[in-house]
């Protein structure tokens, strides 16, 4: 719908999973065909590196192994450095060298890291890995108790790794209430809530959601990708910043 690239962007999409999974692939490729996007000019599904990574301007890299309930990311990381050295060097090879990488797949911090070293002529700065995910939840919680939308919540902070020894920081973060922007702390007049159950909720809500729902986030993670990947592309609004690994 463009709320990523722009509303006159036509985007041509490269689906790339392994041999064995191309019958899915298909799958989605038919739904996202089905779907008559009108910004969408082509879908291209393959299990072949030199395709899915020729001339990118974006790469996405969600495969890594998942995690499943009661799992720290720590336990995927030796499944995921092989995979995330395979695509970096892809992305050495095929793709454009201004090419933008975001890697989500957990451990996302390590996982980028890994790729990036194997695609040693690709800008450093071109890398970064999702916390967005951890950036909205951190300011959906604030919004719910103060009965806002996530939109009037800005300026979060999270830092250290995507995982549950992450730290999401408010100090800098402010809210709108009644058309005036206001300090988090002042606004909510419950320190010990910030401090504690706040802190706390935002670092296991992965996990819970895992436990709830038996799978890891996904609506919510598609969501966060698009925010971090307009953000890299167009820049954060005036006075307003965020998140990323």
């Amino acid at each position: 719908n463009g709320s990523v690239f722009g509303k006159d962007q036509p985007i041509i999409l490269v689906l790339l999973d392994i041999t064995p999974m191309m019958g899915v692939l298909d799958g989605v490729l038919m739904e996202l065909q089905d779907c008559a996007l009108p910004l969408l000019k082509d879908v291209i599904a393959t299990d072949k590196e030199e395709v899915a990574f020729k001339d990118l301007d974006v790469a996405i890299l969600v495969g890594s192994m998942p995690r499943r309930d009661g799992m720290e990311r720590k336990d995927l990381l030796k499944a995921n450095v092989k995979i995330f050295k395979c695509q970096g060097t892809a992305l050495e090879k095929y793709a454009k060298k201004s090419v933008k990488v975001i890697v989500v797949g957990n451990p996302a911090n390590t996982n980028c890291l890994t790729a990036s070293k194997s695609a040693p002529s690709i800008p450093k700065e071109n890398f970064s890995c999702l916390t967005r995910l951890d950036h909205n939840r951190a300011k959906a919680q604030i919004a719910l108790k103060l009965g806002v939308t996530s939109e009037d919540v800005k300026n979060v902070i999270i830092w250290g790794n995507h995982s549950s020894t992450q730290y999401p920081d408010v100090n800098h973060a402010k809210v709108k209430l009644q058309g005036k922007e206001v300090g988090v702390y002042e606004a909510l007049k419950d320190d010990s809530w910030l401090k504690g159950e706040f802190i706390t909720t935002v670092q296991q809500r992965g996990a819970s959601v895992i436990k709830a729902r038996k799978l890891s986030s996904a609506m919510s993670a598609a969501k966060a990708i698009c925010d971090h990947v307009r953000d890299i592309w167009f820049g954060t609004p005036e006075g307003e910043f965020v998140s990323m690994g």
